[in-house]
């Protein structure tokens, strides 16, 4: 138990400062870039703690820290000088007056302890002894699928973003042919794939940290990921629209027409 508070109070620390940063720079945003950080910081914290260090212990915090330091390094580059996010901003509209306060609940305290849930594979299968078998395998395997599937994905989005001949056109190329977001198809993927890990260690006894993947997935389809996302686009981009009814939300799969680019 101290061991699992203590992954809260990393959470939450992490969860303030970056509040405070916010204040400052009007952008309650920043709790995008410090999401991660806030997990995989209490995978680390866990690990610090243990008395001994096994191999499935450091698995899971070099594939936890790849996907982190990856994902902050890209939100932050593709954020740089834009300000506050549009969805963050439609936040502030909502709770105003007084925003600057009620972000520390509403935004900041609650990102702390859904990371905190999310970390919950690392808390039961780092101190595990077992050795390794064929459920830390297969983890394994998916979740490093997982960060190339995501950082492939974000990689083509930015390229595509970045060439001027891609203005007021959609995405439809490389990954996003097969699912209009690779990026959090592959997020899912890490997260499932650590969840093996975890019960490869622990067994059946390690089986209630599949409230990890779930409330990540759960999280991706229906909260901050893709029904966000798409919740307007259709109004603000109409040939999004022909990418929808050609392109499967989240699992890749085949495309159900012929592919074509349109103009917004």
């Amino acid at each position: 138990m101290g061991m699992a508070l203590a992954g809260l109070a990393w959470t939450a620390l992490l969860a303030v400062l970056a509040w405070l940063a916010s204040l400052a720079r009007h952008d309650a945003s920043l709790v995008d870039r410090v999401w991660p950080l806030c997990i995989v910081g209490a995978g680390l914290v866990y690990f610090s703690l243990l008395p001994g260090h096994t191999p499935r212990g450091l698995w899971m915090a070099v594939l936890g820290t790849a996907w982190a330091v990856r994902l902050c390094v890209y939100i932050t580059a593709r954020n740089w000088g834009h300000g506050e996010d549009r969805r963050y901003q439609a936040i502030r509209a909502r709770n105003e007056p007084g925003f600057a306060f009620k972000s520390l609940y509403l935004v900041f305290a609650l990102q702390a302890v859904l990371a905190w849930i999310v970390s919950a594979p690392f808390l039961v299968g780092m101190a595990s002894p077992r050795p390794l078998g064929v459920a830390d395998f297969a983890g394994m395997a998916l979740a490093l699928f997982g960060i190339f599937f995501e950082a492939i994905g974000d990689a083509q989005m930015a390229r595509f973003k970045a060439d001027p001949a891609s203005k007021g056109r959609v995405m439809d190329r490389g990954l996003w042919r097969y699912t209009r977001h690779p990026n959090y198809f592959g997020e899912a993927c890490v997260w499932w794939g650590l969840w093996l890990i975890a019960i490869g260690g622990a067994g059946w006894s390690g089986t209630w940290s599949v409230v990890s993947p779930l409330l990540m997935t759960w999280l991706l389809l229906t909260v901050s990921g893709v029904a966000m996302l798409e919740g307007d686009i259709g109004e603000r981009r109409p040939a999004y629209r022909d990418y929808i009814a050609r392109t499967n939300a989240f699992l890749p799969g085949p495309v159900r027409n012929k592919p074509k680019v349109s103009k917004a």
